[in-house]
């Protein structure tokens, strides 16, 4: 009988008798085929064959050569190759997007393709990938459209250069426009008047400011995950909450006032502006701007 470690053996004959039976085992063990008591073949399952067959020398290349074409031809990146000359040799798609070109762009100067490319450092870094082999990533400005940021990467590759392109304006106006809310924070605890919390989806108070700590008169430590509506007079709680159902059912800002009681037990009148915290699939909550106003004349 034949081991794990041994293929099974049949005649011919039995093997064209038997060929379903046969074709079965051999996906568990190799089996040789006799003809005239001599081995004549071996039948073995498809994995094995796969593991076992190794492709030329020249057909690797040339496998490998055809992914990697595929490869930068979908990505999203635009991906341009330059000779020594600084012209245009192949582009993929994304490349043809960017620039809004065609086939034209071959040949091309990468200073006909971009207009700011003589005035800018990526001119320099690519004399430099040129002459030494030196590579370079950054963020530059201008490149192709004025305020236009791009992510640039140069890569020495035989024939000259590569330069793989992102628009990553998008980044950057994101960046300033956090900077812009980070001034306006700072601009309002400059004022000292204007208090304001952050809210959970359930109304809890994750964080406030000073100015609103001071309002009603406890430690941050004491108002933390504190209900805002318990904040409020009762008379004014309904209002609140139902201007903050609908912020969150229509994703609109909402105002009401309101007032806040103290510790002391006395109720400070203020205006309360209600904005939503929308988060990437979700809501996470709400801001909440509370302003002094005076109170009504009696």
């Amino acid at each position: 009988m034949a081991t794990a470690q041994e293929p099974e053996r049949v005649s011919a004959a039995d093997f064209i008798r038997g060929f379903a039976s046969w074709r079965l085992r051999s996906a568990r063990r190799p089996v040789v085929v006799t003809h005239h008591g001599k081995d004549a073949h071996v039948l073995i399952s498809h994995d094995d064959y796969r593991r076992l067959r190794k492709p030329a020398s020249g057909e690797a290349v040339d496998a490998l050569q055809a992914s990697l074409a595929n490869l930068v031809e979908a990505i999203r990146d635009a991906v341009l190759l330059f000779d020594r000359d600084r012209r245009i040799v192949a582009l993929n798609p994304a490349a043809r997007d960017l620039v809004a070109g065609d086939d034209d762009l071959l040949g091309r100067q990468l200073v006909d393709i971009f207009p700011g490319f003589g005035a800018s450092l990526v001119a320099s870094h690519v004399a430099r990938l040129i002459e030494c082999r030196e590579r370079f990533a950054g963020e530059v400005p201008g490149l192709l459209h004025p305020r236009q940021w791009l992510r640039v990467d140069l890569v020495p590759v035989p024939v000259g250069g590569a330069m793989i392109l992102r628009d990553t304006s998008a980044t950057f106006e994101g960046v300033v426009e956090g900077d812009t809310r980070a001034a306006t924070i700072a601009a309002i605890e400059a004022q000292g008047m204007i208090g304001h919390a952050r809210l959970s989806v359930r109304e809890a108070i994750e964080d406030a400011n000073s100015a609103l700590i001071s309002m009603v008169g406890v430690d941050a430590l004491a108002i933390r995950r504190v209900r805002f509506s318990a904040l409020l007079s009762i008379a004014t709680r309904r209002c609140f909450a139902e201007a903050l159902e609908t912020v969150f059912r229509t994703g609109e800002p909402a105002r009401v006032e309101a007032e806040l009681i103290s510790r002391e037990g006395e109720a400070v009148p203020v205006t309360l502006s209600i904005a939503e915290r929308r988060g990437a699939y979700a809501s996470d909550g709400v801001v909440v701007v509370a302003v002094p106003r005076s109170p009504r004349a009696g």
